[in-house]
């Protein structure tokens, strides 16, 4: 999604300017997302003089969100992602797509299974609440099983607090996905990508975490708390197996 901007980080004074501006209309506002894909790549200090001043600005602010990636995490010290932990910024997006380490090469994740749980794991020990994504139909349909058992034993060995899970869906005619899968990737449909799912909850070994398939892109939204709700979630997955016309129409899965 970020091919066609180019990286920068932004000065000061710029942003700074950016975040009065915003206070005018948005000043009671109680969450703000750091924008875009790769913030926390910038100084600590950095990060703390921005977080100090929108707390600053906005009085009713409770929260401020970021992206996270295993590179920049892994780079940061502990003890500095505990500074920016502290300084408020309390939850971290960080995106799984898959623990199949061929699959991850084969999408340019730019970490492996290992990398993945260790960074996450950093994260959560330095305070941050961390909300991972998972993408069903990744690997295709033939590659679907292997890329369900191995994303549960990464999400099970992170163990988030928040978990979801997104379905691929591709533009007609992808053909910078296609080169990087290979040509002997296929598209899943509804009921696979239903199995695969099956398989990722039934190998999932979680505590307390709040997992949800409520993304515009699903066929069937649910909402969890695993290990917990293991059972029912398995039973409604399979009651939508049996019953696939209950399942989002493709019309409806408009992004």
């Amino acid at each position: 999604m970020y091919r066609q901007k180019k990286f920068r980080i932004r000065p000061w004074e710029e942003l700074r300017a950016d975040i009065l501006e915003a206070v005018i209309s948005y000043r009671r506002t109680p969450r703000i997302f750091l924008a875009d894909g790769d913030a926390l790549v910038i100084d600590t200090d950095y990060m703390i003089r921005i977080l100090g001043f929108l707390y600053e600005q906005f009085p009713s602010l409770e929260r401020v969100t970021a992206y996270a990636n295993p590179s920049n995490l892994l780079e940061k010290s502990a003890e500095d992602l505990q500074r920016i932990q502290k300084a408020g910024l309390q939850m971290l997006y960080f995106g799984i797509e898959t623990g199949d380490d061929e699959l991850l090469v084969r999408i340019r994740k730019g970490a492996t299974a290992h990398e993945l749980i260790t960074s996450a794991k950093k994260a959560i020990d330095a305070g941050f609440i961390l909300s991972a994504t998972i993408i069903l139909g990744l690997a295709g349909k033939k590659e679907s099983q292997r890329h369900a058992i191995e994303t549960a034993r990464v999400c099970s060995a992170i163990n988030p607090q928040y978990l979801s899970a997104l379905t691929l869906m591709l533009e007609d005619n992808n053909r910078y996905f296609s080169r990087c899968l290979g040509k002997d990737w296929e598209m899943m449909n509804k009921v696979e990508i239903l199995n695969e799912l099956r398989t990722m909850v039934e190998h999932f070994h979680l505590d307390n975490c709040i997992f949800r398939s409520n993304h515009a892109s699903n066929y069937l939204p649910i909402k969890a708390t695993l290990n917990q709700d293991k059972g029912k979630l398995l039973q409604e997955i399979d009651s939508a197996l049996k019953n696939p016309a209950q399942l989002r129409p493709e019309a409806m899965r408009a992004l």
